[in-house]
């Protein structure tokens, strides 16, 4: 018996004071946020939160109401911006599921420190969000953006966002984590992806803009933007993109066009894998990039004969200069822009300390001096389901 009530005493204890639902909250008492826009403004932040319509969302019979509503205020700080939400929207916004946080550009530039320390601090915010900058446009303006296929435009873009960073490799995806990480640490800076706006903002609040087979307003993913401290300094463009992502191994699958005789011939990088080294010398770092690709032949247009070895090497020799080309020129706009985005300080931190501790107070400069060597080695085992282009055939 004693046994017995040991065993149930826990059980009794737990019961009465684990009061499992005590801050519920109805689904019908909340606005569900899943986009957070933020612009710079005269009072100090414009805040834009777009929220779900969950009656359009649900619903089997469509009405004419948009699937999502953006509200939008100002604050000196954004504590008090995301607080005085309370006066536009009906219910009490609920940012448990936000998916994205979006910087205007101009923000971005004066820097985005400050509002990083509320949505890290905030209990209700989860980490898991992506960030990025609304490029040559306000976060406001791209939040309203009506999107054609998902009802949801912050869906859209997360989607579009992780289906570009995997299958066509000039996006990286950066969550709160790490994009602190990075502003606190020594010896590398931050990088943002940018979304674009194509068209004209008043058409892409419409519902008009989603009922056409070619939508007038939509939503691109960008080029990465590189910071300098907390602070955006420009911009990479597709090319350079690559290259930064080459460099940190973060390319999934792209497309490679390589000229070949008359024409070109466009190898489908599979598999990549790069490891950096950092060496002394004068006390100078010089970085060791070596990348291994592997890739299949997607598409040929011109007459070569890749079944013969000779050509096949050929191939392979043109997708390692078109990689090693992407990587110099990232390299040589970091350098213009003076920011560290690859790491090479934290490289030389982990691999020579007490060197670091002597050029971190000049590693602006010194990062100038970085000397870069690639080693690119591609091999493309598969030529695709077919041996012989049909560009051959209709020559003969």
């Amino acid at each position: 018996m004693k046994f017995i009530v040991c065993r149930l005493l826990p059980l009794v204890i737990c019961l009465i004071t684990l009061t499992s639902c005590w801050s519920s909250k109805e689904l019908n008492q909340v606005a569900i946020a899943t986009a957070i826009g933020i612009d710079k403004s005269d009072d100090g932040y414009l805040l834009s939160v777009q929220v779900l319509n969950p009656g359009e969302i649900v619903s089997q019979n469509p009405t004419s109401r948009a699937a999502v509503t953006t509200y939008r205020t100002t604050g000196g700080t954004l504590f008090e911006a995301f607080r005085r939400l309370t006066v536009e929207a009906p219910r009490k916004v609920y940012f448990s599921h936000v998916q994205k946080v979006v910087f205007g550009e101009e923000l971005a530039e004066s820097g985005i420190l400050k509002t990083l320390d509320f949505l890290s601090r905030d209990h209700e915010m989860r980490t898991d969000f992506l960030l990025v900058i609304a490029k040559d446009t306000k976060a406001d303006e791209l939040l309203k953006i009506l999107t054609p296929m998902d009802k949801i435009p912050a869906s859209k873009m997360v989607s579009s966002l992780e289906m570009s960073e995997k299958n066509w490799a000039p996006t990286h995806t950066v969550k709160l984590d790490e994009l602190i990480n990075t502003l606190v640490g020594d010896g590398v800076e931050a990088v943002l992806t940018g979304i674009n706006l194509k068209g004209d903002p008043e058409i892409g609040i419409d519902m008009k803009n989603v009922e056409k087979v070619d939508p007038p307003t939509t939503i691109q993913i960008g080029n990465i933007g590189v910071f300098k401290g907390d602070k955006l300094v420009g911009w990479l463009n597709e090319d350079e993109s690559k290259g930064f992502n080459y460099l940190q191994d973060n390319v999934e699958s792209t497309i490679i066009n390589v000229p070949c005789s008359e024409n070109s011939a466009s190898v489908e990088v599979v598999n990549t894998n790069t490891k950096l080294k950092v060496q002394l010398r004068n006390h100078i770092p010089t970085i060791t990039a070596t990348v291994r690709i592997e890739g299949n032949v997607g598409d040929v247009e011109c007459s070569t004969d890749f079944t013969n070895p000779k050509n096949l090497e050929d191939l392979e020799n043109k997708v390692e200069n078109d990689v090693k080309d992407k990587m110099e020129k990232s390299v040589k706009a970091a350098k213009e822009l003076n920011s560290d985005i690859f790491g090479f300080g934290t490289l030389l931190y982990r691999s020579n300390p007490n060197e670091w501790k002597v050029m971190k107070k000049s590693w602006d400069d010194d990062f100038q001096d970085v000397e870069v060597n690639y080693e690119v080695h591609a091999t493309i085992p598969r030529l695709g389901t077919i041996t012989e282009s049909f560009q051959r055939k209709g020559d003969d």
